[in-house]
């Protein structure tokens, strides 16, 4: 007896250390420690069944309440991985992206502070004025403020907050409509998005080196520009814009907005943006890191109030973002990917891939998240997507996914509209604008479609 008690006691510790109990120690990789005694074939179904529902409820929540998804996925990964899947719980931690998280801080730091302490106020302010009165150039001078501000680094949130106000009442009082106002500023941000600089853009390039997609970010960050510039620039010719090249609005002075003075802090900021710019793109080195160094100096030097800049920092999106990217390494586990990826192939084929995911990925992010849900949701199938249809460049059906998701982002349902509804001047017809932009962010799924098929088919 006191033999066997020993054997039964040196297997349970063979097991808690990784060994099997039949033999020496074996390398397993991270993903696989699903419980031995519920690897069955018909447990594994189910588990990726699970994992797909877990997906889709996170999904659907997103679109319909204002619990945070991130938490919220978080929690089923824990709860499908430790108590259904007999996983340890630093297992399914695994699939935290830290490196993800790091960037994001870094980088959402620096871009806050120079929010809070007015660098970005005062650089847009400056641009807007020279335009000098011309009607026309006015939409097309936001456009390029709000593409490099998100370019380098803000994002189209943080730019869109800054430019909403000033363009909306340059546009009262130029005469511009409110409605080719916001689909020019608005898709001049979203244009930058997919910046590798941009919260958007460091998710979705994070996502795409994870799946082996690595080395293409300014590629992706071109498609996407060319794409809000062509749906941008259309839309404002199409809606009669093009009245408006021809004339020279009286109510706008060469001297408004007027100008603020450019303080101490303001240059330091400045310089420090510069200097991220500089050592990713010419040096190579990690943007979240930089981010970070860069910011750690301006808050000793005193360019800004340290906690002011923490708390406007979008904690809310980076909980979304890992907490997401967690559940869907859980389904990646389970193989509940494969389900969805094999359910997509049955209705596609190398030909009509790219406008059919562009479609879906675009309709699920009219009313969810593009960084928090729907990019790190639906980049991890495009491999085993590939893969199943046979002769499709992986890469093209990612750029599809990227583009499409963001080509809707200027919907009323989403931050970036809502963000100029909540700018308009006052006398504009919100409800008009609101109708407005609803019709057009839904009308993104179809042109993104459409687009995509063109670009990448």
């Amino acid at each position: 007896m006191c033999v066997a008690r020993a054997a039964r006691r040196k297997s349970a510790r063979d097991l808690r250390h990784g060994r099997d109990a039949r033999g020496p120690c074996r390398h397993r990789r991270p993903g696989a420690r699903l419980d031995d005694r519920r690897r069955g074939r018909g447990h594994a179904v189910s588990l990726a069944w699970v994992t797909v529902g877990a997906l889709v409820l996170a999904v659907l929540l997103s679109c319909t309440t204002t619990v945070n998804v991130g938490i919220l996925s978080m929690a089923m990964a824990l709860t499908i991985g430790v108590l259904l899947g007999g996983m340890p719980p630093s297992a399914v931690l695994e699939g935290f992206p830290t490196d993800l998280f790091v960037t994001l801080i870094g980088v959402t730091l620096l871009f806050s502070i120079a929010e809070c302490n007015g660098t970005l106020t005062r650089l847009t302010r400056i641009a807007t004025r020279l335009c000098r009165g011309h009607a026309g150039a006015l939409p097309f001078m936001f456009f390029t403020i709000g593409f490099i501000i998100a370019t380098i680094g803000a994002g189209a949130t943080p730019a869109s907050a800054l430019l909403a106000a000033p363009a909306m009442a340059a546009a009262a009082r130029a005469g511009v409509p409110p409605f080719l106002m916001v689909i020019m500023t608005g898709n001049g941000a979203l244009a930058g998005t997919l910046s590798p600089f941009a919260p958007t853009g460091i998710v979705a390039h994070g996502v795409m080196a994870r799946i082996g997609l690595a080395g293409v970010e300014w590629q992706t960050f071109a498609y996407n520009a060319l794409a809000h510039a062509l749906v941008g620039i259309g839309g404002f010719l199409v809606f009669g814009g093009w009245r408006l090249l021809r004339h020279r609005a009286g109510g706008v002075r060469a001297d408004e907005p007027h100008a603020e003075v450019m303080e101490a802090r303001h240059w330091l900021t400045a310089i420090g943006i510069a200097a991220l710019i500089v050592t990713v793109a010419g040096l190579g080195m990690n943007v979240g890191m930089m981010g970070l160094v860069i910011a750690t100096v301006l808050i000793l030097l005193r360019s800004v109030d340290e906690s002011k800049a923490i708390q406007r920092m979008p904690w809310s999106v980076i909980l979304m973002v890992t907490g997401v990217t967690v559940l869907v390494a859980m389904m990646q586990e389970t193989q509940g990917l494969a389900l969805i990826t094999s359910a997509i192939a049955r209705v596609s084929t190398p030909v009509t891939v790219q406008p059919i995911v562009a479609f879906g990925t675009g309709l699920v992010s009219v009313y969810s998240s593009t960084s928090g849900v729907v990019l790190p949701a639906f980049l991890p199938m495009v491999p085993q997507l590939a893969q199943h249809l046979g002769g499709v460049d992986p890469m093209k059906i990612a750029w599809s996914m990227n583009v499409s998701a963001s080509l809707v982002d200027l919907s009323s349902l989403s931050t970036v509209g809502a963000l100029y509804i909540a700018g308009a001047a006052p006398g504009t017809d919100v409800k008009a604008l609101f109708n407005g932009l609803l019709a057009w962010g839904l009308s993104m799924c179809v042109v993104g479609a459409i687009l995509c098929w063109i670009l990448f088919a």
